[in-house]
């Protein structure tokens, strides 16, 4: 933790006005600010509300790179963090920053913590959530896999496809849904069976706008066009609600050139061998390329 002058200057008195206040920055971009304190602060730009019943527990920090960690305790409320935007995953991963304020001069503070909001439990009307500091990165798995499957996203900048190429994506309106899961449109004009299937759905209004699934099956029959998810949104989409289509990519090489004609791109390895063919013999009169050794 960084201490300006003045805040050390603010401590070494004795008798202190400190609080501590949070900020903190969704997926969606949506900024929060709370504080301990119980009136409103203000800095950079930002209201760091005293009503929402926000408190933190110990922050427990260390040298080197283990995590460092602590939790928020909080009121759910229709003013801040509501049950319906946590159900909804609103907060999965959002950034966090804690700050140490002189609530008498806002300007001196230090930033304690900076990381991300881990998992979120409910019950009684209240939420308490873990915080996660900046070092949990290190702790996930690295590094590439050799597969004939791409390993991109589509669209990422591994992949480098422009989703907003013509043809590739589509808005429309919800017709008719079945569990936030289930997509019936008298048509689809355009876009030829599967073409959705292995994208995503992402909706673009009502009570689940900035939420997203990944399209299971896009298939046509009974004068209808289905498009299945392969789980539910985790809020009310509700017929009239604007959504947008993206087409499906299901990894192969094949369709990297032929749907999206980004071969150059491809971040799979189609030529590797199988497994197949370490244990394989050469046969005469038989192909020995390391393909399928079945039929």
């Amino acid at each position: 933790m960084a201490v300006t002058q003045e805040l050390q200057a603010h401590l070494l008195q004795g008798v202190t006005t400190l609080c501590r206040a949070w900020d903190l920055t969704r997926k969606d971009g949506w900024v929060m600010g709370f504080t301990d304190h119980d009136l409103d602060l203000r800095f950079d730009g930002l209201t760091y509300r005293a009503d929402t019943g926000m408190t933190a527990k110990v922050l427990s920090q260390s040298t080197g790179l283990s995590v460092d960690n602590t939790e928020a305790l909080g009121a759910l409320s229709a003013v801040a963090v509501t049950e319906e935007d946590i159900q909804a995953g609103r907060y999965d991963g959002a950034q966090v920053r804690a700050w140490l304020v002189n609530w008498t001069a806002p300007e001196q503070r230090a930033l304690q913590f900076q990381g991300t909001i881990g998992e979120i439990t409910r019950s009684g009307g209240a939420f308490q959530a873990e915080l996660r500091g900046l070092a949990e990165a290190l702790n996930q798995a690295q590094g590439r896999v050799y597969q004939k499957p791409c390993s991109a996203i589509l669209g990422d900048g591994g992949c480098r496809f422009d989703l907003d190429t013509p043809g590739y994506s589509t808005e429309l309106s919800v017709e008719t849904v079945e569990e936030a899961r289930v997509f019936r449109f008298a048509q689809i004009g355009g876009f030829d069976a599967r073409w959705f299937e292995n994208g995503r759905l992402e909706v673009l209004d009502g009570a689940a706008a900035g939420l997203a699934g990944l399209v299971k099956n896009d298939r046509e029959g009974g004068g209808a066009r289905m498009i299945e998810l392969w789980h539910s949104l985790r809020a009310e989409v509700a017929p009239g609600d604007r959504i947008k289509l993206v087409a499906g990519c299901d990894k192969r090489s094949e369709t990297c050139k032929v749907k999206f004609n980004n071969f150059l791109n491809f971040q799979g390895f189609p030529h590797i061998p199988g497994e197949d063919w370490l244990v394989s013999y050469p046969v005469r009169g038989r192909r020995n390329n390391g393909g399928s050794l079945q039929g």
